[in-house]
């Protein structure tokens, strides 16, 4: 009976270790204090157990991973959950994409030089609409004269 108190007062001890190593650990505090970092580590879990099943669902794996959708789907949520997760964890910032700036600045560029080059403007204008034709109109009826001289009566 002696030898069973040991064994769990060890295995106590180890238990307690186990916890002090944890509390200690920057990882686990951060999975504790950040619920993001939680809710995408569930997330991937969730997706990658989904997926799991239904790969092993029988038609063999390179068949669910090929062909079906759900699958690709849950395998992607799953990525793309655990790499935000580890980005979370590393403290990498997300990256901004500032795309919205440079595309205004090439419209505005693109405006001005249309709006500065009589040559450029004629150019884009005959691309999209086709080459102007040139004609000259002459009137194909005759004019008729309403003031006609009237011949006087006899």
């Amino acid at each position: 009976m002696a030898s069973k108190k040991k064994k769990a007062a060890s295995a106590g001890a180890g238990a307690l270790a186990a916890g002090k190593a944890a509390r200690d650990n920057p990882y686990v505090q951060r999975i504790v204090d950040d619920d993001t970092l939680r809710d995408d580590l569930r997330t991937a879990y969730d997706s990658a157990r989904k997926a799991y099943e239904r790969i092993s669902n029988g038609k063999g794996p390179a068949k669910a991973i090929l062909d079906d959708k759900k699958t690709q789907r849950e395998l992607r949520e799953a990525a793309t959950s655990l790499r935000s997760a580890a980005d979370s964890l590393r403290g990498a910032k997300k990256k901004k994409r500032r795309r919205g700036g440079r595309v205004l600045i090439v419209l505005v560029g693109v405006g001005a030089a249309l709006a500065l080059s009589e040559g450029l403007r004629k150019k884009v204008l005959d691309a999209l609409f086709g080459a102007e034709e040139e004609f000259e109109y002459t009137s194909t009826t005759t004019a008729s004269s309403a003031s006609s001289p009237q011949a006087t009566p006899a």
